[in-house]
């Protein structure tokens, strides 16, 4: 695939309460190269902020790390996103899960004033600057607000999480599942998936049509 789009997938870990959303993250694969382009994934190399049994929703007494965890969806072809060389990519796009706002950012617990891990921001303004476009599903739309100042987006129709996106000066659009809002001024792609109450249907419309966004921005 010589002239392909290659797009650049950053993950958060593995699993929906500390990590990345799988679901979201698979499907989002599956749009890339149903649209004839091809990902390589990245992550960075730091500690999970914290580790959850996905049956009880308890908190678990052990550490993990957020490159290696994600490299269980990537089936190991995974690289550090320190690695991330943004001329080498047509695009970069962020599945959602709790570990985007958990590890690539402390939104799940400071909202408004939340931080970015600086290897993300450093990528998100990287890709702005080189005018490539960027996609976001379900939380990960909150991190982009935080580092892109009045971006246009959605999380689809959470009070809570609109309301936190528009103190950091972004603007939230109300969305339904499969909607996709660009901004063009970024060239920012979002769609809501998980963060309505979704089937795994809704979830591949979504990724799919943020997908093709994407694509049409390049």
């Amino acid at each position: 695939m010589e002239n392909s789009k290659k797009i650049a997938l950053i993950l958060s870990g593995s699993g929906v309460y500390d990590g990345t959303e799988i679901h979201e993250a698979t499907m989002t694969m599956y749009a890339i190269v149903k649209q004839g382009g091809e990902y390589q994934t990245f992550a960075p190399d730091i500690k999970q902020h914290h580790v959850i049994n996905h049956i009880t929703g308890e908190e678990m007494n052990e550490t993990r790390n957020v490159l290696i965890e994600s490299a269980r969806i990537a089936r190991g072809n995974i690289k550090n996103i320190n690695e991330l060389v943004i001329n080498d990519f047509d695009a970069i796009m962020f599945p959602g899960g709790f570990g985007v706002a958990k590890n690539l950012s402390d939104f799940a617990f400071k909202g408004a004033n939340c931080t970015v891990v600086s290897e993300i921001e450093k990528v998100i303004k990287e890709a702005v600057t080189a005018k490539k476009p960027i996609g976001a599903l379900c939380i990960s739309p909150a991190i982009i607000a935080r580092v892109l100042e009045g971006v246009e987006l959605t999380i689809g129709q959470d009070e809570g999480t609109a309301k936190a996106i528009e103190a950091m000066g972004g603007r939230h659009k109300t969305t339904n599942h499969g909607d996709v809002i660009v901004d063009t001024k970024y060239k920012v792609a979002t769609t809501p998936c998980y963060m309505l109450d979704a089937t795994i249907t809704d979830i591949a419309d979504g990724a799919i049509n943020v997908t093709k966004a994407v694509f049409e921005m390049m």
